[in-house]
C-alpha cells in the first residue's frame, strides 16, 4: 500500500489569469493552471513526480512546511 503525504500549498492568482502553485516543503514543485482546480491537479501530479524521484534516489521526503504570509511595505 502506498504512503500518503499531505503538503501545504500556496496558490497565487496571476494578473493575466490563472494560478501558480508553490509547495514550501518541496521547493522544486512549481506548477500552474488556468483554473484553481487545474492548478491544484497539476500540483498534485508534480508532487507525485518529486516524491517518486526522492524515493528512487534515497532522498528524504520532508515534513510539511506551514507557510506564513506577512506583508512588508517599502518606499521605493
Amino acid at each position: 500500500m502506498a504512503e500518503s503525504y499531505s503538503f501545504s500549498v500556496v496558490l497565487e492568482p496571476q494578473e493575466g489569469g490563472g494560478f501558480t502553485v508553490l509547495v514550501p516543503a518541496l521547493p522544486e514543485v512549481v506548477s500552474e493552471g488556468y483554473t484553481e482546480a487545474e492548478a491544484l491537479a497539476n500540483a498534485e501530479e508534480a508532487i507525485r513526480a518529486v516524491l517518486s524521484y526522492r524515493h528512487d534516489h534515497g532522498l528524504d521526503i520532508p515534513s510539511d512546511a506551514q507557510p506564513e504570509v506577512r506583508r512588508v511595505t517599502v518606499a521605493a
